[in-house]
């Protein structure tokens, strides 16, 4: 199926499903939706960031310093991060674990996102239309230049690690 063809849950201001639409529709109009986002760290405490494909329909070419996507219709928030991390980045078997619910809006998405985080040392098999490539950075590296990642992204790992610094 063609990824614009995808029907994702569209929501509320309070975060309550209220239909659904195109992955297009989506973003032609703007609709509040749902995504994931799955901080993958190794056992160094490094985070595996993601170069988004230009292709992307939204931030291309970008920094991603999570992985994840967009909650599909009928879709649970655990069932698109475990389907998301495995489509993206071939990681299976990882234990997941919730942080916090945030909404993030800026002139490209209104966003309902929930953030994951997990602990990765193998290999990973980057989806090629959707990931350019896969680096390892340091917490610091990442916070140190905010205009090189994916503003929704930036947020959430940002919030992650100031809750983790106290």
């Amino acid at each position: 199926m063609n990824p614009q063809q995808e029907l994702v849950a569209i929501v509320d201001e309070h975060n309550q499903v209220v239909g659904s639409a195109t992955r297009c529709e989506m973003r032609s109009k703007s609709l509040p939706h749902r995504a994931t986002y799955i901080a993958i760290f190794n056992s160094a405490g490094e985070l595996y960031v993601q170069r988004r494909t230009m292709t992307k329909d939204i931030y291309p070419g970008l920094f991603d310093p999570v992985a994840g996507g967009v909650v599909q219709a009928g879709e649970s928030y655990e069932e698109s991060a475990v389907r998301e991390l495995a489509e993206e980045m071939g990681i299976e078997g990882v234990p997941l674990e919730p942080q916090f619910e945030f909404y993030f809006t800026d002139g490209a998405c209104k966003v309902w996102g929930r953030l994951f985080r997990c602990q990765w040392d193998g290999p990973v098999a980057p989806q090629p239309e959707e990931v350019a490539e896969v680096l390892m950075f340091t917490p610091s590296a990442v916070l140190a230049d905010p205009g090189a990642f994916t503003p929704d992204g930036y947020y959430a790992i940002s919030r992650l690690l100031a809750c983790a610094a106290r």
